[in-house]
């Protein structure tokens, strides 16, 4: 591990070199290349540093103990020896981690898509809570979110939705998100106040680019037209709206939102594209992964991974046991502690693989 964080130091200081040429500012793509790997780099080598330098102290703190005798200044000694040690171990730890294998996508945008499932109209309604609940932690993460489409049931519910949030490390956060989720709670459309159960699937897709994916348009057909939904200037009025069907796979993708047949065919393709790379990477997935399943899950929409109770104002994530109780928060878009969770459970069974 160190001689590889050792070539990884003498790397940054390359760059750093590098960065000082007068050469380099006259060339664009070199230049956001360069600092695209040194913003890589920086949390390992501030990491590696911080540790050759307590190692430094732990060295100097033993040689000035075995000269030292007055018992005040060797106490002292001791703890800024202890102090040391510790730290060794904390940023050992931190190391390791910040050298697993990067996801090549982690800093991909995301299209989220969600459906209601069983429960009907009360699964609607859930899923457009969801949409929300999403909207809002991008919102305070400072990501912009776009609708691509939705599918209303008429009661401010929704039977499916399509969005992208964009912005730095959006898959990284909400790669974990996929499967099912349930809800337990009264609904609004109950007069009985009997408990019911209903769930939402949701799907976390990194954003795909031409280079990611390669998307033939000889496979797809377009048809347009004309879009339905609350009126508007040119809703309902001209054929705007685009159905966009993926011949070999089957795969069906519509978008009404925009004005523009154009729009709403560039959106289509984007999310058609997104689709079609999420199913090669699950592909590649399951070949990885035949003998051993990830703790935090496959990301396989059939797998139930929370429970959102009302009655008792909780949220369980099944896959690492973990029970909030503050559900109007977490709706609210406090995913943090989720998250992070999450991907921590997933750093640990990558470490134990090492």
């Amino acid at each position: 591990m160190f001689d590889r964080l050792d070539d990884l130091l003498t790397r940054f200081e390359e760059i750093y070199a590098e960065l000082g040429d007068a050469g380099v500012s006259q060339d664009p793509a070199r230049l956001r290349r360069l600092m695209k790997e040194q913003n890589e780099l920086q949390p390992v080598v501030e990491a590696y540093r911080e540790y050759k330098k307590s190692k430094e102290t732990v060295s100097e703190c033993l040689d000035m103990l075995e000269e030292e005798k007055d018992e005040e200044l060797r106490s002292m000694l001791k703890e800024e020896l202890a102090l040391a040690r510790t730290r060794i171990g904390e940023l050992e730890h931190q190391l390791k981690i910040l050298l697993l294998p990067k996801d090549p996508n982690d800093e991909k945008n995301v299209i989220v898509e969600i459906r209601a499932g069983a429960g009907g109209d009360e699964a609607a309604l859930f899923a457009a809570e969801i949409y929300r609940m999403y909207v809002k932690y991008a919102e305070g993460r400072h990501w912009k979110p776009e609708l691509l489409s939705v599918s209303e049931n008429g009661l401010g519910g929704f039977k499916e939705a399509t969005f992208m949030l964009s912005g730095q490390g959006a898959y990284s956060r909400l790669k974990f998100e996929s499967g099912v989720h349930r809800v337990q709670r009264v609904p609004e459309t109950e007069s009985g106040g009997r408990i019911h159960t209903s769930t939402v699937t949701v799907a976390i897709m990194p954003e795909a680019e031409e280079i990611d994916f390669h998307l033939d348009l000889n496979d797809c057909r377009f048809d347009v037209f004309r879009a339905s939904g609350n009126g508007g200037q040119c809703v309902n009025t001209t054929d705007s709206a685009v159905r966009l069907t993926h011949i070999p796979t089957g795969i069906v993708v519509s978008c009404q939102d925009e004005k523009s047949q154009l729009k709403n065919k560039d959106k289509a393709l984007k999310v058609l594209r997104s689709r079609l790379y999420d199913m090669e990477l699950a592909r590649r997935h399951d070949e990885e992964a035949k003998e051993r399943r990830s703790q935090v899950g496959t990301g396989d929409r059939s797998e139930k991974i929370r429970t959102y109770n009302f009655p008792q104002g909780r949220v369980t994530d099944h896959r690492i046991h973990l029970t909030l109780h503050r559900l109007e928060a977490v709706l609210g878009g406090d995913l943090d502690e989720i998250i992070d969770s999450l991907t921590a459970a997933d750093q640990a069974e990558k470490l134990a693989g090492l």
